[in-house]
C-alpha cells in the first residue's frame, strides 16, 4: 500500500507504484515515476522528469533531479531527465542533477550506496554496486564503472572515466581517466598506487584472472624506459590478451587521445 504523509506535496502527474512511502514535507514534481517499495524520508525533493526504480531508499533532505548548475542557462530552457535503477541507498543531502540535453538522461544504475553529501553532476553515468563515501563530488559528464569505491571527499573533474572495480583513497582529486581494477590516491596529479585486490575478489574474478591483471599492472606502471601510453600500445599487440587486461589497456589508449587524459572530452558539445 502506498503511503503519503499529509504534509507532502505530490504533483497530480506523478506515478507511485505499490508500497511507495513518501515522508513528511517531501515534494514530488511533475512527470515523476517511482517504483515499488521505494522510500522517501523527510524533506526529499524529486524534480521533474525523474524515473526511479524499485526498492530505493532516499534519506532526509536529498534533492534528486535538480536543474544543472550551468552559468547562463535559462530557468525555462528545455533540458533532459534522470533515470535511477533499483535497490539504491541514497543518504542524507545527496544531490543528483538532470541532463542538460533534451531527451537525454543522467543515469544511476542498481545496488549503489551514495553516502551523505554526495553530488552527482548532470549527464553522469553510474553503473552498479558503486560506493561513494561522504561528500564525494562528481563533475558533469563522468562515467563510473561497476564496483568502484570512492572514499570520503574524492573529487572528479568533468568528463572523467573511472574503470570498474577501482578504489580511490580519501581526498583524491582526479583529473584524468583511471583504468579498471586500480588504486588511485593523491591530488593534482593523482597517482596509481597498485591493484585493488579486494575489488578483484568482490568482482568474483578467478585467481588466474587476478594474476593476469597484476602482471599487466607491472608492465604498465612498473617498467622503466617507456611512457604509460607506449606500454599500453605494446601490451595491446600481445596475442590472446585477457579481456580484463584489454579493458585496462583500452582506457589508457583512449584517454591518451585527449590532451588532458579525459577520453569523454571527445564528445564535449
Amino acid at each position: 500500500m502506498t503511503q503519503i504523509h499529509p504534509s507532502a506535496v505530490v504533483h497530480k502527474k506523478t506515478q507511485l507504484d505499490e508500497g511507495v512511502v513518501v515522508g513528511p514535507n517531501c515534494v514530488i514534481e511533475s512527470g515523476v515515476s517511482i517504483g515499488d517499495g521505494t522510500i522517501l524520508e523527510a524533506n526529499v525533493v524529486i524534480g521533474e522528469d525523474v524515473e526511479i526504480g524499485k526498492n530505493n531508499h532516499f534519506f532526509a533532505n536529498c534533492v534528486i533531479g535538480g536543474r544543472p548548475q550551468i552559468l547562463g542557462m535559462n530557468s525555462n530552457e528545455e533540458i533532459g531527465g534522470l533515470l535511477i535503477g533499483d535497490n539504491n541507498t541514497i543518504r542524507e543531502q545527496v544531490t543528483i542533477h538532470l541532463s542538460i540535453y533534451p531527451g537525454e538522461f543522467t543515469k544511476i544504475g542498481n545496488d549503489n550506496l551514495l553516502m551523505t553529501g554526495v553530488h552527482i553532476g548532470h549527464d553522469c553515468i553510474l553503473e552498479d554496486k558503486i560506493v561513494m563515501s561522504n561528500y564525494v563530488q562528481i563533475g558533469g559528464h563522468c562515467r563510473i564503472g561497476t564496483g568502484v569505491w570512492l572514499s570520503g571527499m574524492v573529487l572528479l573533474h568533468q568528463f572523467i572515466t573511472i574503470g570498474k572495480w577501482c578504489y580511490a583513497a580519501g581526498l583524491a582529486g582526479i583529473n584524468h581517466d583511471i583504468p579498471p581494477f586500480l588504486i588511485v590516491s593523491g591530488h593534482y596529479p593523482p597517482k596509481i598506487r597498485g591493484v585493488n585486490k579486494r575489488g578483484l575478489v568482490r568482482a568474483g574474478l578467478s585467481e588466474q584472472q587476478q594474476q593476469r591483471i597484476l602482471e599487466a599492472y607491472k608492465k604498465l606502471y612498473r617498467q622503466s624506459g617507456s611512457s604509460l601510453l607506449e606500454s599500453a600500445k605494446a601490451l595491446a599487440k600481445e596475442d590472446g590478451l585477457d579481456e580484463n587486461v584489454r579493458a585496462m589497456v583500452d582506457v589508457i589508449i583512449k584517454s591518451g587521445e585527449q590532451r588532458f587524459g579525459r577520453y569523454l572530452e571527445k564528445f564535449r558539445r
